[in-house]
């Protein structure tokens, strides 16, 4: 029971934080799940589990936070669709090219384009505004093809998804107004997500029973971090971003030190 009640308080604060700041959430549920069950005297999970886990979150919190956010027109179709084929495509050459380059070095690289992205998020944006108008949205479509190329090629080849990064190359590179590309965003992970969760159900990686309470609290919560997001000024999500970004990358370096 108490490994359930555990699973479900994880799932509360990663679906929130993913309808809040519109990312997939694997880079708050992995490391909460590797940690926090030994603090409870519990069995610590196999990475096998975690990583099961993770997809099933990040595919329910993106569903739920990108449905609320596509509520309040925060979704742009066509720039979900440029850079979700793009995301998608990439990752699976980067994933299939993994064995041919030293994961060490790029590992590096992903962590260092990881803290850049943090940096960008705190810079101020002449274009941005609380509310902005998807209708009349206009972006370079080779940008966003080559954000989501890159950021899916690197992903793919070191095995992390990479979405927390494309916020920032979304407003800071594409020139996309943040609050349209946190809603985006989850439009974008949920297709990576898909078919990550695919790969992983086919294949028996996934633990069902311990999915139960991450599907009861995942959608409730990524909804309510939807609506909350529409709330919080667009500078503070940004710092909040910029953040779990800078945490992120922190992680990476020191996987990679250890």
């Amino acid at each position: 029971m108490e490994t359930y009640l555990l699973i479900g308080c994880i799932g509360i604060f990663t679906g929130f934080t993913s309808g809040l700041l519109g990312i997939g959430g694997g880079i708050v549920m992995a490391p909460l799940l590797l940690f926090l069950p030994p603090l409870f005297g519990l069995e610590p999970y196999t990475m096998r589990i975690v990583a099961g886990l993770t997809i099933v979150m990040g595919l329910l919190g993106c569903l739920s936070g990108g449905l609320t956010h596509r509520k309040f027109d925060y979704v742009s179709t066509r720039l979900s669709v440029y850079m979700g084929i793009s995301i998608f495509i990439a990752a699976f050459v980067g994933g299939a090219a993994t064995q041919f380059i030293a994961n060490e070095i790029l590992l590096f690289i992903f962590a260092s384009m990881a803290f850049a992205a943090a940096i960008l998020m705190f810079a101020p944006l002449n274009h941005d505004v609380e509310n902005p108008d998807t209708a009349a949205l206009v972006f370079r479509k080779s940008r966003a093809v080559t954000a989501a190329t890159g950021v899916g090629l690197f992903g793919g080849l070191v095995g992390q998804g990479g979405s927390f990064i494309l916020i920032p190359l979304m407003t800071n590179y594409v020139n996309i107004p943040t609050r349209i590309a946190i809603g985006s965003n989850l439009a974008v992970v949920f297709l990576s997500s898909l078919a990550a969760f695919i790969g992983k159900a086919v294949t028996g990686q996934i633990e069902w029973l311990l999915s139960t309470p991450i599907l009861l609290t995942v959608l409730p919560a990524a909804s309510l971090g939807g609506h909350v997001s529409r709330r919080v000024p667009i500078k503070w999500l940004r710092r909040i971003l910029a953040v779990l970004i800078a945490l992120a990358a922190i992680r990476m370096w020191y996987s990679l030190v250890i």
